[in-house]
């Protein structure tokens, strides 16, 4: 393996830990609500203790564009490994709530550091079709999506609550010292030597737009669908503590098909404009997120692959936007931008989930809300320009001359 290869093997990695880390306690708090315990019997109150972890998430992915230019992408990434894995580590080891909501919000400071760094330096090694590069570090992402949830159940029913924690944190950990000792390698495995094309700023604006509105919408539906899936399909499934790992058995399916979805749709960028990938996957998403309102028993299952398939296939047309209409020298700071965004929409997500589920008492209450959120999804699916230049972007050049008709 050369070393520009096991640099992406590192950032894939890293996109596993991210989403891993930030979703261990939506399934360890149904070991950890217990009468008498120190966390308290109830389920909405442990959740909201995750407030902290997303809003800094989202918060501190803002200046990762500046500190790059200061730090470098080694330090950072560093620090994104050693930092994420210490935290989950210090949460493993709380005693209280107070304990428990810091420690958190330590690792999604840290997990803050990732998408800015780690998709400028995926893009920029994917060269002229990033879709299937993108498309692949989405199945990593979404694989600790998936993960989270059953190793989380596993380790929680096997060694208690606190080892679904400092399990995952000690191999974050350990693979922060191992990307230490690797060598920086500037550039990428197929980097391209086309020059960007000058696309029109009305274009440009408008793919701006697009992809602010879309990442606060759907960073909230992200999230907030990933948090409750575990309560959703306990409720639905197998009411019973003893059955854990069974719910996160079926989680870890249901993810999966999203992150299967998300290589799929990066193949399918390279060949089609993001507009004729974007609309068909947000069409489906509204419609499925409403079914789950009222769906009962083993039908549950199929809607959540839908939902999963729809949210995480439009993650990877996101993350293309940029590279097809952001130019290399201003990329970084649009992730930063755009991430920003998405988390703050993010941090809403525990929550919400949590003020509704404790005064509902039920997770229909919450799956209609996010599938109002949804339809914000397909009207920037209709909104996005389409456009053959993004296939052939010496074409751009035309364009830029005098610009056809934006559909």
């Amino acid at each position: 393996m050369s070393p520009a290869t096991r640099q992406i093997v590192f950032i894939n990695t890293a996109h596993t830990f991210t989403h891993y880390s930030l979703l261990i306690l939506p399934t360890a708090v149904l070991a950890m609500a217990a009468p008498g315990g120190a966390f308290g019997p109830d389920y909405g109150p442990i959740l909201a203790l995750a407030t902290g972890m997303f809003v800094l998430y989202g918060l501190l992915s803002l200046p990762q564009g500046w500190l790059v230019q200061r730090l470098g992408r080694k330090v950072l990434m560093a620090a994104f490994f050693l930092g994420t894995g210490g935290g989950l580590i210090a949460a493993g080891l709380a005693s209280g709530p107070v304990m428990l909501a810091v420690t958190l919000a330590a690792a999604g400071g840290f997990a803050a550091i990732y998408h800015p760094i780690g998709t400028t330096m995926l893009v920029e090694a994917a060269g002229d079709k990033p879709g299937r590069s993108i498309g692949v570090n989405g199945v990593f992402g979404n694989l600790g999506v998936a993960l989270a949830p059953v190793v989380s159940a596993f380790l929680a029913n096997a060694g208690g609550w606190r080892a679904a924690f400092i399990v995952p944190g000690a191999l974050c950990a350990l693979a922060g010292l191992a990307w230490m000792r690797m060598p920086m390698i500037k550039g990428g495995v197929q980097s391209s030597t086309r020059p960007f094309p000058p696309i029109p700023r009305h274009l440009v604006r408008r793919a701006v737009i697009v992809l602010l509105l879309i990442a606060a919408s759907s960073g909230l539906v992200f999230n907030a669908f990933t948090i409750l899936l575990p309560k959703l399909l306990q409720e639905r499934l197998a009411d019973n503590t003893s059955l854990l790992p069974l719910v996160g058995a079926c989680a870890f399916l249901v993810t999966l098909c999203g992150a299967l979805t998300q290589f799929t749709v990066g193949r399918m960028i390279d060949r089609n404009t993001l507009k004729r990938v974007f609309l068909p996957v947000s069409i489906v998403l509204t419609p499925a997120m409403a079914a789950l309102s009222f769906a009962q028993g083993w039908l549950v299952l199929p809607l959540c692959a839908a939902v999963a398939a729809s949210i995480f296939g439009q993650v990877t047309v996101n993350e293309t936007m940029a590279a097809r209409y952001i130019s290399p020298a201003l990329r970084a700071r649009i992730y930063s931008v755009r991430f920003f965004v998405g988390f703050l929409g993010a941090s809403g997500a525990a929550p919400v989930v949590s003020i509704l589920y404790e005064r509902t008492g039920s997770v229909s209450v919450v799956t209609a809300v996010l599938s109002g959120f949804c339809v914000v999804t397909l009207g920037c699916a209709l909104f996005f320009p389409n456009r053959r230049e993004e296939l052939e972007p010496e074409l751009w050049l035309e364009a830029g001359v005098a610009p056809v008709a934006a559909e």
